[in-house]
């Protein structure tokens, strides 16, 4: 087959998994995640369900991959903050208030109960874990970070505490929670 052709083909594959798994998404936010069946899947993406099978097992499948390409976007996002211009200080506290926001927004629902048990969520958290370790250890070598606590210890305690994000009323709650994390972090005097 001309390489074109494999191209053109791989490229309808992906925006039809795309489509699935967006129409899949909208139907869960909008009907629960329990209540979304394959047929309705299928007649909203237009597709037939024979088709629908060949891309996914079932619901469950198709809100995993969904939630694997939404983490692996934040995940996107953090890193890109992580290399925007500035010091490292700077970075850091973008990194933190973002990864904070994503969990407001993000957590705490029925769906995210579903959602968070899999493999892709373990590996998603030990590279947002090196992302941020990384940032405070560059943020302690220019002395915006105390340096008497293992970076790794640091990033532990950084992401435990922004899971409290996710109760909080408000975005402006949450950024009241990064200034304090932030402060935690401070070199002692």
């Amino acid at each position: 087959m001309p390489k074109l052709w494999n191209k053109t083909i791989d490229a309808h594959r992906r925006e039809v998994r795309d489509a699935i798994l967006d129409t899949t998404a909208a139907l869960v936010a909008e009907h629960g995640p329990r209540s979304v069946t394959m047929s309705q899947i299928a007649e909203e993406t237009g597709i037939g369900r024979a088709t629908l099978y060949k891309y996914f097992s079932d619901v469950e499948a198709m809100l995993v991959a969904w939630h694997e390409r939404q983490v692996s976007g934040h995940l996107e996002h953090l890193a890109e903050l992580r290399e925007q211009a500035g010091d490292a200080g700077d970075r850091l506290e973008a990194v933190l208030e973002a990864y904070a926001l994503i969990h407001h927004e993000h957590h705490g629902t029925e769906l995210a109960a579903l959602l968070h048990r899999g493999e892709h969520v373990a590996r998603a958290q030990q590279q947002l874990s090196a992302l941020i370790r990384d940032l405070l250890t560059e943020a302690a070598e220019t002395g915006d970070v105390r340096d008497d606590i293992a970076p790794k210890e640091l990033a532990s305690y950084c992401l435990h505490a922004l899971t409290a994000a996710s109760s909080l009323p408000s975005r402006a709650a949450v950024r009241r929670l990064v200034t304090v994390i932030l402060a935690g972090l401070r070199p002692r005097a």
